[in-house]
């Protein structure tokens, strides 16, 4: 064999074929500007070609043409743009009516039953009220706004308890009050809003606000921002409200003025500015020149109050009963709607989990290689068809193969990919190779249905129908947190043994997986 040429002969015989690539770069770049050149002479010349004969149409030709060329761009333009930004798939909530009967059958749900007897009293009361065919007014507001001494200022020799200690009402109390003209009505002091520890009160005084006719929202300052969300929350049912401003009377006649106007910006309510009276403090001076504290009862004001109450009861329960109606029956629904997605979410929890064990026993059972992949594909499938269903989003909306693909390709570098394909390995070897492998592809897939499961029942929860980017992204994140991981291998470890036990069981005692 001969010697190989040194490094000088190997530059020289190299030179000749790099002069001649760059030659031929040189060719490509000339013969690709005098194209263009030739593209843009012709085009010109086409374009020239065009205008000229257009100036020879007659005008409501060209003024036709014209609008067919620029239709044409317009429809060619919003066809390419709806190519390249596709619009996401999603299907909204299924829509549902709110009336007596749609309520009362969601009510008589077998998955509501323990929750029924509570839902049908409302109801109860719901026609109980309508046939009094008096009207409700509802004393709502924050603590220590002066709510139960108003009801003492409206119905005197009333037995309303007055503190000074917030949060003195501690359950809805009615009183029956006449008004000067003779009317009469029903008045509702409800428990403060804003009480420490107090939302079971506070849900009660929500409650009664919405079963009311009217509603009298009772403040002595500026609103909070949980007060105006209190104000816009009765709005959203439609509540015929009188905004009072109590304890008016301190504030001087300018700053009630500007208060008043305030308050009415914020809510669109013209306030009425009233004091339901009470006790004051005054320093009392004898004539020898001692002076000694005393308290003295202070008149109400509630002159304002007393006219539009008038109003309210002339018109009479008829007027208001619908909308009452209306607002209970949204009430209901509200409610019915978080029974319902709690049981949904419980449902689907138990969906996931169901998943992850049959995951859990085809991991072991495969044994082919490959045959995993065949396995939980199937079950993936199913698991999300199942879904789907749960939460009543059309199938038609999902490419679930599509999505399956994608999650898969989202489970590359994972710990649980790893631990799927380390445990699969491990079956190759006898013994215990083949007992810890199969745990170890067992708890693996387990995870990934766990996270898979969980990650498209939380979209589905928001009630928006199912998107797909947002899944992925949950699924992702939940198999690349490794603590969450750590967290949840004991409990799926715990799954895949009791699976294993179960494989182990004589055929008469083994559960259907």
């Amino acid at each position: 064999m001969g010697q190989p040429p040194p490094d000088s002969e190997r530059a020289i015989s190299a030179a000749p074929r790099s002069l001649r690539i760059r030659l031929l770069l040189a060719a490509i770049v000339v013969a690709s500007a005098l194209g263009l050149i030739l593209s843009a002479i012709y085009a010109t010349d086409a374009a020239l070609s065009i205008i000229e004969r257009l100036q020879r149409l007659p005008l409501w030709l060209g003024v036709l043409t014209g609008g067919f060329v620029s239709a044409l761009v317009l429809v060619t333009g919003w066809l390419l743009w709806r190519l390249l930004h596709p619009r996401r798939k999603a299907t909204a909530a299924v829509s549902k009516t709110i009336d007596r009967p749609s309520i009362e059958a969601r009510i008589a749900s077998p998955a509501l039953q323990e929750q029924a007897d509570t839902l049908k009293a409302e109801l109860v009361e719901l026609d109980q009220r309508a046939a009094l065919s008096q009207v409700f007014v509802a004393l709502f507001g924050d603590v220590s706004a002066g709510k139960s001494s108003l009801i003492r200022a409206l119905v005197p020799g009333s037995e309303a308890r007055v503190d000074v200690l917030a949060g003195t009402t501690r359950s809805v109390r009615h009183y029956q009050g006449t008004l000067p003209g003779g009317q009469t009505l029903m008045l509702a002091d409800v428990p403060g809003t804003s009480e420490w520890h107090g939302e079971s009160r506070a849900v009660a005084a929500r409650e009664e606000a919405l079963r009311a006719h009217v509603v009298a929202y009772v403040c002595d300052g500026d609103l909070s921002r949980t007060q105006a969300e209190e104000l816009a929350w009765l709005g959203e049912f439609h509540k015929p409200v009188l905004l009072l401003l109590n304890k008016s009377d301190r504030y001087r006649p300018d700053e009630l003025i500007a208060l008043r106007q305030r308050l009415q910006e914020r809510t669109g309510v013209k306030p009425l500015a009233i004091s339901a009276g009470g006790a004051e403090t005054v320093e009392v001076r004898a004539a020898d020149g001692t002076s000694s504290i005393r308290e003295r009862p202070r008149a109400p004001q509630i002159d304002s109050l007393l006219q539009a109450l008038t109003d309210i009861a002339r018109r009479g329960p008829q007027a208001y009963e619908e909308g009452r109606q209306h607002a209970v029956l949204g009430a209901l629904d509200l409610k019915l709607e978080a029974m319902e997605s709690e049981q949904r979410r419980r449902r689907a929890a138990t969906l996931v989990r169901e998943y992850a064990r049959k995951a859990a026993l085809g991991a072991m059972a495969a044994v082919a290689p490959g045959s995993d992949l065949v396995i939980q594909g199937v079950l993936a499938s199913r698991l999300l068809s199942e879904l789907t269903q749960l939460y009543q989003v059309p199938m038609r909306s999902i490419d679930l193969d599509n999505f399956i693909e994608l999650a898969g390709g989202r489970l590359r570098g994972t710990s649980a990919l790893v631990l799927a394909i380390a445990g699969n390995a491990l079956k190759a070897f006898p013994g215990l190779g083949t007992l810890g492998g199969g745990l170890v592809h067992a708890v693996a897939y387990a995870m990934i249905f766990d996270s898979l499961g969980k990650a498209v029942a939380d979209t589905l929860d928001r009630g928006q129908g199912f998107d797909r980017q947002q899944a992925l992204a949950q699924f992702n994140s939940s198999l690349s947190d490794r603590s969450r991981l750590l967290q949840l291998a004991p409990d799926m470890l715990r799954l895949a043994l009791e699976v294993r036990q179960e494989v182990r069981l004589p055929p008469q005692t083994r559960e259907t997986p």
